[in-house]
């Protein structure tokens, strides 16, 4: 019988949030595929969940698929999940469910957490339609080209962005698609959890903090 793999979302932030179903999907599995094994194991300790890990991230995903896929063919019961959140969304993942389907196997999405949604959900910015941009380019002439193309985007627009960067990205934004309403959204779902709301040039005056992790969630082109 051929095996499953199961595409398990894990905590943002709040190790409480992850579900009964993920929970026993990872007690049950005969493997767990995660980007770091060590913060993977501290989740696991902290539900009593001790399973076989094996490293799948975006340094050796190449190599593994074939071994992840010949464990399949065994009839192996395998979960995936990122260090954060929903696997395959700025993390590796989508190349292994690409092969997997391509075979023939069973690929089951456990959903839960994702930064995605929890910053839209707490934006005050329309939800009804949004596009994901993930990270903007490093490269400065490819970023600005990038944020050129958005500013015509009449959806919601989410970025994400790290602590090292935050500042430039916002000014770039300014710069190139305009003053627009905005939420800047730090450390979602954990302590110091913030989100700041306004119009971009004001939280620029205002200051960001940069400590943790960021989502931009940026208003879309009024169709006027």
């Amino acid at each position: 019988m051929s095996g499953r793999l199961y595409v398990v979302a894990t905590p943002i932030g709040n190790i409480k949030d992850i579900t009964i179903r993920a929970l026993d999907v990872l007690r049950e599995v005969d493997l767990i595929l995660c980007e770091d094994t060590r913060r993977t194991r501290q989740l696991l300790s902290h539900y009593g969940i001790s399973n076989e890990l094996l490293s799948y991230n975006e340094h050796n995903e190449r190599e593994r698929i074939p071994l992840v896929l010949s464990y399949l063919k065994e009839g192996k019961e395998i979960a995936l999940v990122s260090d954060a959140g929903t696997p395959g969304i700025s993390d590796p993942g989508y190349r292994l469910v690409r092969e997997a389907r391509i075979k023939g196997f069973e690929v089951l999405s456990v959903p839960g957490p994702s930064a995605i949604i929890a910053a839209l959900s707490v934006s005050g910015l329309p939800t009804d339609r949004f596009v994901f941009e993930g990270f903007l380019p490093r490269r400065k002439g490819k970023r600005l080209k990038r944020l050129e193309f958005l500013k015509n985007e009449d959806r919601t627009i989410i970025i994400y962005e790290s602590v090292h960067r935050i500042e430039r990205t916002l000014q770039e934004i300014l710069e190139v698609i305009g003053d627009r309403e905005i939420a800047v959204c730090r450390e979602l779902t954990k302590v110091f959890e913030e989100v700041k709301y306004g119009k971009l040039s004001t939280i620029i005056n205002e200051g960001i903090t940069k400590k943790g992790e960021f989502v931009i969630v940026l208003r879309g082109k009024d169709e006027s």
